[in-house]
């Protein structure tokens, strides 16, 4: 018996529903669980079913495109492990999160590679046999910089997702063009008005009473992209800028680790700049 996660999304329509699921029905296939939301501001319509029977994922597709409106947004996903690559800079809290899920056997991925600026974190990222990519930015322009790491990037040629745990370089609108809808970003996002050098002693000195993250899709608009996930905590007037630092770190890596689980299981709809999660 094989299973597919069908991702439907398009115009709001009376009895999508009904004929989603029969011709699941008239094609002997099982629904596992289904999820549908109606955006009603835009008129949009989500769904994500998954389902299993013994057919071929070439003969569900065509038989979904030739049934439903050709405005019927279908993708048919197989749940195999995805191709992720890890870009970092210095900072080793979420990569090591992540390192340790994928070592468990938690993370539905394979992880092809990491890559970064800097050779701080090699000897971390070789205990778990995973290749290392330094890409120096010394002397180099922006552009330049980039034009490196892409072409170190390309070497592999099915990567599903890149995540920015905690790469500490701005993006250009070439880069993330390249890797659109792909690039996953961590943000200590309830700190807005805090940027530049050390964001928790600001933080601190503006006498702050939560903390928190975002995990967002990246996009030209710098830490403005599609939610994924969003976590916060508390924080004392006795807590230091460290204390609220390392406090922060933990909520940054559990918060990304929730929106990579997000996307590696095909949970996650883009829509204009936000979106659905099922």
């Amino acid at each position: 018996m094989k299973q597919y996660r069908v991702l439907i999304d398009c115009g709001d329509k009376k009895g999508l529903v009904y004929k989603v699921s029969k011709l699941f029905f008239d094609l002997e296939l099982n629904i596992l669980s289904n999820h549908e939301f109606v955006d009603a501001d835009n008129n949009r319509f989500f769904m994500r079913t998954v389902i299993e029977g013994d057919i071929e994922a070439s003969k569900l597709s065509s038989t979904l495109n030739s049934e439903l409106d050709p405005d019927v947004n279908i993708q048919i996903v197989l749940p195999v492990k995805k191709n992720i690559v890890l870009m970092v800079t210095k900072e080793s809290h979420c990569l090591g999160d992540i390192l340790i899920r994928y070592e468990a056997g938690e993370l539905d991925a394979n992880i092809i590679a990491v890559v970064s600026n800097y050779d701080l974190l090699k000897p971390l990222v070789q205990k778990f046999n995973i290749p290392y990519f330094t890409v120096s930015h010394n002397d180099l322009s922006r552009e330049e910089h980039e034009a490196k790491v892409l072409d170190c990037l390309s070497q592999f040629k099915d990567i599903d997702y890149i995540v920015l745990a905690k790469y500490m370089r701005i993006l250009t609108p070439s880069f993330v063009e390249a890797y659109r809808t792909k690039l996953i970003n961590i943000h200590h996002s309830f700190l807005p008005s805090f940027i530049g050098a050390n964001p928790y002693k600001q933080a601190h000195e503006r006498g702050v009473k939560i903390i928190g993250a975002t995990a967002h899709f990246v996009t030209n608009d710098l830490d403005e992209g599609p939610i994924i996930s969003q976590d916060v905590i508390n924080v004392q007037h006795d807590h230091s800028w460290k204390d609220m630092q390392r406090a922060g770190r933990d909520v940054e890596k559990i918060t990304l680790s929730r929106a990579l689980k997000l996307a590696l299981e095909d949970r996650i709809f883009i829509e204009g700049n936000k979106t659905i999660i099922f």
